[in-house]
């Protein structure tokens, strides 16, 4: 679609270009211009000036310069069109069509988004009716107030299959338009017409602009809505089908509010469900998105990356800490390497396990939420460990086997930079875990059964963050696995731990173990948080831990980690001697 010149220098002399740009980025005027920071690259004295009067912003620091389209487009990682047709809409006037063919499609376009804002306003209104306050009631357990389920324009779609059918063919629209939009369904044999949600919270998704798109519907629980009939059981959520507005593949549920977030520093999280979305935004992190109910998709990772404006770009991706959430990591893990890109890049976090954003929102609070995000593992680390964890690397061959594996991963790196960068790395740990230079002290790196548990000295670490991180290890390892106790015993009891916090956390440890050794690390995380340790629990209890150490994860082998503790801390003490002795 061509926009005549005219039009467009019309629309920049209606609008003011400090007051678009300034909702995004704080201006001062300084005589005729403004002056800010630079939403584009990273900088602490303001090089970014705004011009009104000649309509257009130029930095000084990075080069970026342009009218008001080119903001939104490099800022809002808008199309062409879509900032063209966003700013005609706040001026008033109407983006001129070219030929025939273009002025039906933007009727058509134009139909169904106005279909899919009634559809939403009237599953809103639902929500509020008397007979379904068993759907507000729900809301409202999960900890969602008024302003809330207003905000993120929460509904409901009622049982009768054909509410919805009425309520909008009464407002003029076809059953074609309700058909290609997703709101109806056609029978199997096609002969009749119903609503494609039915007894389910609405959750509205929408587009950058903040149009509904789609939808999305859970199932209310069992106990508050009528028997399933046969052996058939609904699914938990349900999307609306692709349409001419929708593609699931492109869109994330919260990306308008995200984007306001990234605006103002705040990296994108990416989540599971709209629920965990909402928590996040009622607990303070605003940036939170999730795809829509599938893997994380090349287009979804290049909107995230293209909603950071600073030259770093590395969104938070966050996953549950079971099985699943594992495997869920390992195939993002799989999109992102042959992506990558300087600068753009992401970091993993992972959730205790039996927990999502939810209900660790709700149960734990906004902080131990928080603190999960900020043990966020650079990819580069997720790669390591989620080749070598749980795992046992006792025979050269199986070494072999894990050099061949790295590599493998690396050669997905389509930018030559990264991948040299990513070969280094990854190689210089390997080679620290399985060698060691003749006439060096014996370090912590695999024990004679292969198993890795170096401490990872990474440049800028000094020696009392490694030893910080030890004991962090060892009580990790005891916490997940509490049978090793017997075993461990006389050496956790005298056990030299230089964070006062976690050495506290070490004796109270001892003395509940001495009492029960039988206790299973299910009983024992929660005995241990009521007693005011809950900040340590996750201090130590995270993949930002368990990466420098395999047998200190849940994961690790039941049968292995006692002598692995073992291994490790007579290592540990060897390399201190050893130190001293050269000294």
């Amino acid at each position: 679609m061509t926009v005549p010149p005219r039009f467009l220098d019309e629309l920049r002399n209606r609008l003011t270009l400090s007051d678009i740009i300034g909702r995004k980025v704080r201006l001062v005027r300084a005589g005729r211009e403004f002056k800010g920071c630079c939403p584009f690259h990273r900088e602490k004295t303001p090089s970014f000036t705004v011009s009104d009067d000649k309509h257009f912003y130029h930095c000084f620091g990075c080069g970026a310069h342009g009218d008001a389209i080119g903001f939104l487009m490099q800022h809002d990682n808008l199309s062409f069109i879509d900032a063209v047709e966003m700013l005609a809409a706040e001026a008033g006037m109407q983006v001129p069509q070219q030929n025939p063919s273009e002025i039906e499609q933007s009727r058509k376009q134009k139909d169904l988004f106005s279909l899919m804002e009634e559809a939403t306003r009237y599953y809103q209104n639902c929500l509020h009716e008397a007979r379904n306050k068993e759907a507000m009631g729900y809301l409202k357990s999960r900890g969602l107030n008024d302003e809330t389920i207003e905000a993120y324009r929460i509904g409901f779609a009622p049982e009768d299959p054909q509410a919805v059918r009425q309520a909008l063919s009464g407002k003029g629209y076809p059953d074609t338009d309700l058909l290609q939009a997703g709101i109806l369904k056609a029978s199997v044999k096609g002969r009749e017409l119903y609503a494609f949600f039915r007894g389910r919270i609405m959750f509205p998704v929408t587009d950058r602009r903040g149009r509904t798109v789609a939808f999305g519907g859970r199932i209310l629980p069992d106990h508050l809505r009528a028997p399933d009939k046969g052996d058939f059981k609904p699914p938990k959520y349900i999307n609306s089908p692709d349409s001419p507005l929708f593609h699931k593949s492109r869109v994330l549920y919260g990306e308008p509010h995200a984007r306001m977030a990234a605006g103002n520093g705040e990296a994108p999280v990416v989540v599971e469900g709209y629920l965990d979305v909402i928590s996040c935004a009622v607990a303070g992190v605003k940036g939170a998105v999730a795809p829509m109910g599938t893997a994380l998709t090349e287009e979804q990772i290049l909107s995230l990356w293209k909603m950071i404006p600073g030259p770093e770009k590395e969104p938070l991706l966050c996953f549950d800490g079971d099985a699943a959430g594992r495997r869920a990591a390992e195939r993002a893990r799989d999109r992102l390497l042959p992506l990558l890109q300087p600068g753009q890049s992401a970091r993993f976090a992972f959730l205790p396990e039996g927990e999502d954003p939810d209900t660790m929102i709700r149960t734990r609070g906004a902080d131990s939420f928080r603190s999960v995000l900020d043990k966020a593992l650079p990819l580069c680390d997720f790669v390591w460990l989620s080749l070598t964890s749980g795992r046992v690397f006792n025979t050269p061959e199986s070494q072999a086997g894990l050099k061949k594996e790295l590599i493998n991963h690396i050669a997905k790196i389509a930018d030559r930079d990264v991948q040299a960068l990513y070969r280094q790395q990854l190689m210089e740990r390997f080679s620290q875990q399985f060698f060691k230079p003749a006439g060096r002290a014996k370090s912590a790196g695999a024990n004679r059964n292969g198993v890795l548990q170096h401490v990872v000295r990474r440049p800028g670490r000094p020696p009392d963050h490694r030893k910080a991180l030890s004991g962090r290890i060892l009580l990790a390892a005891v916490v997940n696995h509490p049978h090793i106790y017997d075993q461990v015993e006389e050496v956790l009891g005298r056990l030299e731990v230089h964070d006062l916090r976690l050495d506290r956390l070490r004796q109270v440890l001892v003395t509940v173990l001495a009492d029960d050794s039988n206790i299973g690390s299910a009983q024992l995380i929660p005995l241990l948080e009521s007693r005011g340790f809950t900040e340590e629990m996750h201090d130590i209890l995270s993949e930002s831990v368990y990466v420098h150490a395999s047998f200190c994860s849940p994961r690790a082998r039941k049968e292995d980690v006692a002598r692995d503790w073992m291994s490790y801390w007579r290592a540990l003490n060897e390399g201190a001697l050893a130190s001293k002795k050269a000294t």
